[in-house]
């Protein structure tokens, strides 16, 4: 027999491992709601005045596209389109103050307003005179883009 008594055992040491689990995934999802915060707020101070006036010229001239695609290509159906971009064609200018000193500029938005006074004047009244005035307008377009986008 012996007098040794059983030791109790030590007790079981708890680990901190999901205390630091938590406040990493608190800290990662702050880290990312900051960062959404920050890019909506660098984003509402961009200048949207461009872009804007490019996707209104171009969904007008995919209208006009449209319309010949449907052969709905009365003055009725049409000018309302050639109206609203010769509209935004005096947008062109001030929509890009940067460049309103480079004369490139300035003749590729002439080139675009003189084609669309042209359609304002001699109307198309077929499909053909439509889809002409597109291709004058999406060439204009076209070489704009080539020197300016590139």
């Amino acid at each position: 027999m012996s007098d040794t008594q059983p030791t109790a055992a030590a007790p079981k040491r708890k680990g901190n491992g999901s205390k630091y689990l938590f406040l990493f995934l608190i800290g990662l999802v702050g880290g990312v709601i900051a960062t959404v915060m920050t890019m909506n707020a660098l984003n509402q101070r961009k200048d949207h005045f461009p872009d804007s006036v490019m996707h209104v010229q171009a969904w007008h001239l995919g209208e006009l596209n449209g319309k010949v695609k449907q052969n709905r290509c009365a003055a009725t159906d049409t000018l309302p389109h050639i109206k609203a971009l010769r509209t935004m064609a005096d947008d062109l200018d001030p929509a890009f103050p940067s460049l309103k000193d480079d004369q490139r500029f300035s003749q590729h938005s002439a080139k675009m307003r003189a084609a669309l006074d042209n359609a304002l004047t001699n109307p198309p009244v077929s499909c053909a005179g439509v889809t002409t005035v597109a291709e004058q307008i999406g060439e204009a377009c076209k070489a704009c883009h080539q020197d300016f986008r590139g």
